[in-house]
């Protein structure tokens, strides 16, 4: 008989305190671009470019570099 309790794994500890808490919280820098920004920037380049499929990448590139020019 196995005793699953015995091959229970345990639980990572994570807790995430109030944004007044001094305790070890991971925030993300307001510098750091969304992805929604980028991608409705995106998708303005496509609707110039007339809805023309086939270039996603190179749209989603240019506007993140666009957003990140901005934002420096």
């Amino acid at each position: 008989m196995v005793d699953h309790k015995a091959q229970k794994q345990p639980t990572p500890k994570i807790s995430i305190g109030p944004k007044s808490s001094t305790g070890n919280v991971a925030l993300m820098p307001e510098t750091v671009p969304s992805q929604e920004k980028i991608r409705e920037r995106a998708y303005e380049l496509y609707q110039g470019r007339g809805r023309e499929p086939g270039q996603d990448e190179q749209d989603w590139l240019r506007a993140e570099r666009e957003i990140l020019k901005r934002e420096r």
